[in-house]
């Protein structure tokens, strides 16, 4: 490959050189054109039968703060390479953040030695071939151009509220801008380019906490204003909590604590390999009602209300899937090797970066609304909790669906048809697909938030749901 040169010339040791006068004009991180003769390199090199290389670059800026003052101030810039050999049905996988062209070669020799030493893979059909991918647009100027001042101003918004009533706040405010490029040896070129902001914060009193959060792919969609007095007025309508005896409780749940209970959903059992191992509650159900009426559950990557991305970790392009319609299970979320392991099957378009055992997952969530205000909500509910997140939320039971978890930074108790009184939080034990069962009112507003790891959203109702189940208290 001519020692450090490309083709066309320039190097490829300089290639990812940035200027602050580009960042300043939110130009994207490195540039398809750039990023794709990187790729060319690799594909180049290698000498397996088929190779599929995805390089990932990523500027991201983090303003976080504590007890009402910022102490972190942080920037990161990264750059990765992945590739993944194939030699028959053998397969190898090597990665590496160093993108000098030796050391790109390196990676793909390592590759294709893991794969040359690995088993054949009796799933394995191929790697994808190319499709046509839809654009998207996800890249904010703003975003990408954001100023440490302008993220420690959104900091003193909700600073200055929580200082105002005597309360500690903390949190973060990120921005960031990220970059996919996936190509492969049988002719797949995909580049997307997309953007990330979020405002996040936890009021804390005596007694007290309050939770608030925005997440969008244009900061200029966040209010930190906002988020602090949200979190601020729960700090300061929890403090002095009263205590109930765990059981069975009417529940309404705030957006984020649906949102959680939908991702673990997901997680748990709406991928193809978790169906087709036995592992997931839909294995050997599709088709069948699993849930209640008010439920209909679909993923869309491609949907700007989150935050679109139109292909996945293998170049395929992402399609809509419905998993849930009036409570019966549709589909699960495919990549190309659980497509190829069911007849007729084909890629969705929710491929994790090899090597992945766990499977593909929907990552992309929307939750169909219902018709109720959350007055109306209340003003039914005779006795009932009103839950504004859960925490420290974990699987006990992935087939029946079983999560157990916390409540945290707001939890009510609602008497008569309002909301009357704070309460400590309480740890549950529960079946999402039961509690989705069991769903009274879904609000008519939707909200997007922040779920699981990276940049996934959930865009969700709020949801009144009964004898949802509590095994504990807490002292807080």
């Amino acid at each position: 490959m001519g020692g450090n040169r490309l083709k066309n010339g320039g190097s490829l040791d300089t290639l990812f050189d940035r200027t602050d006068s580009a960042r300043a004009k939110g130009e994207k991180v490195k540039g398809e054109e750039r990023l794709n003769r990187i790729a060319e390199a690799v594909l180049g090199a290698a000498k397996s039968d088929q190779t599929e290389v995805v390089i990932t670059t990523q500027d991201t800026y983090l303003t976080r703060f504590a007890a009402n003052t910022i102490h972190q101030n942080v920037a990161e810039t990264n750059a990765g390479v992945r590739v993944r050999s194939v030699v028959g049905r053998r397969i190898g996988v090597a990665a590496g953040n160093d993108l000098r062209q030796a050391a790109l070669v390196g990676v793909v020799r390592s590759a294709e030695m893991a794969a040359r030493l690995q088993k054949e893979n009796p799933g394995f059909r191929s790697l994808p071939e190319p499709e046509p991918i839809r654009a998207v647009e996800a890249h904010s100027k703003s975003t990408a151009a954001c100023t440490p001042k302008r993220r420690a101003e959104g900091v003193e918004a909700i600073v200055r509220q929580a200082k105002g009533s005597d309360l500690l706040a903390s949190g973060a405010f990120s921005t960031g801008e990220t970059e996919l490029c996936v190509a492969n040896s049988l002719g797949i070129r995909a580049y997307h380019a997309g953007t990330a902001a979020s405002a996040m914060s936890v009021v804390m009193g005596e007694t007290g906490s309050g939770y608030a959060a925005q997440t969008s792919w244009d900061v200029e969609e966040i209010d930190p204003h906002e988020v602090g007095r949200i979190a601020v007025d729960k700090a300061l309508r929890s403090a002095g909590p009263a205590r109930v005896e765990p059981g069975s409780y009417t529940v309404i749940l705030e957006e984020a604590a649906v949102a959680n209970l939908l991702f673990y959903l997901a997680y748990m059992g709406l991928g193809a390999l978790a169906m087709q191992e036995g592992r997931s509650f839909a294995s050997g159900r599709m088709g069948t009602r699993v849930t209640g009426d008010a439920i209909t559950v679909w993923d869309d990557g491609l949907d700007p209300r989150g935050i679109p991305a139109p292909f996945d970790f293998e170049g395929v392009p992402k399609r809509r899937v419905s998993l849930f319609e009036a409570g019966v299970i549709r589909n699960v979320a495919y990549d190309s090797f659980t497509a190829g392991r069911e007849a007729g099957k084909a890629s969705t378009g929710h491929a994790l970066a090899a090597p992945n055992t766990f499977g593909p997952i929907p990552l992309h969530l929307f939750m169909a609304p219902g018709s109720s205000t959350l007055e109306e909500m209340i003003a039914s509910t005779e006795r009932g909790i009103w839950v504004t997140r859960f925490h420290y939320t974990n699987p006990v039971d992935a087939v029946k669906t079983v999560l157990t978890g916390m409540t945290r930074d707001g939890t009510f108790l609602i008497e008569d048809g309002r909301i009357t009184r704070p309460l400590h939080n309480l740890r549950f034990t529960q079946s999402i697909l039961e509690a989705f069962g069991r769903v009274e009112k879904l609000s008519s507003d939707s909200k997007c938030v922040p779920v699981g790891f990276g940049n996934l959203l959930a865009w969700v109702p709020a949801a009144k749901i009964s004898g949802f189940r509590f095994t504990g208290s807490t002292e807080y």
